[in-house]
């Protein structure tokens, strides 16, 4: 039975977009390399840290929502530690409530940049 997760990594700040665009399709393709399903992705930017870590005080946060079997969990946690680029990771198992809760604020941010271009047409 594939489960959802949703996993969350923070990589350093001095990658260039190009190593940063990298490092996501690296754990993209260990995801769907393992049978993963990705259903949503969303880039957070470069975020200041509420504490310093590996002496750094930023970091680019990226979300990924996915299903999967569990054992790719393992694996994808293993390359998550090899790569010196991500500095701190986190990936937990979503309810149904969490499920729920994710699909309606996609919706309603979907609907909300609809809803802006809507208006830049008319006026």
């Amino acid at each position: 039975m594939l489960n959802q997760y949703e996993t969350v990594f923070i990589a350093t700040p001095v990658l260039s977009e190009a190593q940063m665009k990298e490092t996501v399709k690296k754990v993209k393709s260990v995801i769907t390399g393992h049978g993963g399903e990705i259903v949503h992705e969303e880039n957070w930017g470069l975020r200041k840290l509420a504490y310093p870590i590996q002496k750094k005080s930023t970091g680019f946060y990226y979300l990924i929502e996915f299903r999967a079997e569990g054992d790719l969990i393992e694996k994808l946690e293993t390359e998550y530690r090899r790569d010196e680029r991500v500095i701190r990771f986190l990936t937990f198992r979503m309810d149904k409530y969490a499920i729920e809760y994710a699909e309606k604020k996609r919706r309603k941010k979907e609907e909300g940049s609809s809803e802006k271009t809507e208006n830049k047409v008319e006026e």
